[in-house]
């Protein structure tokens, strides 16, 4: 068997684990709470079966929080892995090019006005398109430079956050608290239309970045041989920052600003697949989807401080073994990392 084909073989194995392990957490979290039932009583209640109370609370509670945790997680997950490609740098995420800070932005500005809930997803969209508009008006300059885009990126980002953090510490208490509970990123009381929305969407984002795959696989190469192969970088590299910014920010806009995830399951995925491959998108949503699932239920069950959002775990817990593997990868240039600029 070539190298290649052991990779998408490995890449393949890797996928049906992840998705089995999805499986497994996401039926734990539509079973176990103060009201449980076993594993499958939750699914029968999750198709309509069983009694009244089971249904009620799996499809109405319990099943949106787990469909916002997958959904979110793919999609961060994903987006994570398209800027590291684009940037050749491991440390690019949608918290470098001001994605999440826009997201933040727009949802803590409609929280001041006293807006109902459900318009709190639709502002975090639409800040998160605003930062990408921003950064796009401030870096591109007859091409998308990398440097360029990463160093407006963190200004971007910085500026909005500063702008959350002033509206915050003016809000009255009860909205400062809600203000601060989203902004760090929560799963808690989302509901069906605001899933069902934002998943059709990024689901529709995924798709447009597996039909990109083979472009981001040739900008790989170097822009040169790119170009020397009939290819745009600048447009291609263009095309692939939009999907990363739709997902991440409509990942931004059910969950709010969950750091860590999409900056390290690129990492992960690479460390456990190698080479990348088609498939490696697809496993890394469902590293992410995992990720933030298992996240998910760590805050509801395990933790003896109740009400916590999601975000505090996946920092807190991705935080040092993102740390021990830079530092192991520090002395290797990025593109060494995926291979040496695989085509596959």
């Amino acid at each position: 068997m070539s190298g290649r084909a052991a990779g998408r073989r490995r890449t393949q194995v890797l996928c049906a684990v992840a998705a089995a392990v999805l499986l497994a957490l996401a039926t734990a979290g539509l079973a176990i709470g103060e009201y449980p039932m076993s594993p499958l009583a939750a699914l029968r209640s999750l198709a309509g079966l069983g009694n009244a109370g089971d249904v009620l609370v799996v499809q109405q509670f319990r099943a949106p929080r787990a469909a916002a945790a997958i959904v979110a997680g793919a999609g961060l997950a994903v987006a994570g892995a398209l800027l590291q490609r684009l940037a050749r740098n491991p440390l690019a995420s949608p918290d470098v090019v001001g994605v999440t800070g826009g997201a933040s932005f727009g949802a803590v500005a409609v929280l001041a006005t006293g807006a109902a809930q459900p318009l709190i997803p639709v502002a975090a969209l639409g800040g998160g398109l605003f930062a990408s508009l921003l950064l796009g008006l401030l870096a591109w300059r007859s091409g998308l430079s990398v440097t360029r885009l990463v160093l407006v990126g963190l200004a971007v980002q910085a500026g909005l956050a500063a702008a959350v953090n002033f509206m915050v510490v003016t809000f009255p208490t009860e909205l400062a608290d809600s203000a601060v509970q989203w902004t760090t990123g929560s799963l808690y009381g989302r509901t069906w239309a605001e899933v069902s929305v934002a998943g059709g969407a990024v689901a529709v984002a995924l798709a447009a970045a597996f039909l990109l795959h083979r472009r981001l696989a040739v900008l790989d190469l170097g822009d040169d041989s790119a170009g020397g192969l009939g290819l745009r970088p600048s447009a291609a590299r263009l095309q692939l920052l939009l999907v990363a910014v739709a997902l991440a920010s409509l990942a931004a806009a059910i969950t709010g600003p969950v750091g860590f995830v999409a900056l390290a399951v690129p990492h992960l995925v690479r460390h456990l697949a190698g080479p990348p491959t088609p498939g490696m998108l697809a496993l890394s949503a469902l590293t992410g989807a995992v990720l933030l699932t298992g996240s998910d239920l760590v805050v509801q069950h395990l933790l003896p401080v109740p009400g916590l959002p999601v975000g505090v775990v996946t920092a807190t817990l991705g935080a040092p073994w993102l740390l021990v593997l830079m530092i192991r990868q520090s002395n290797l240039p990025y593109r060494h990392r995926t291979s040496r600029r695989s085509t596959a």
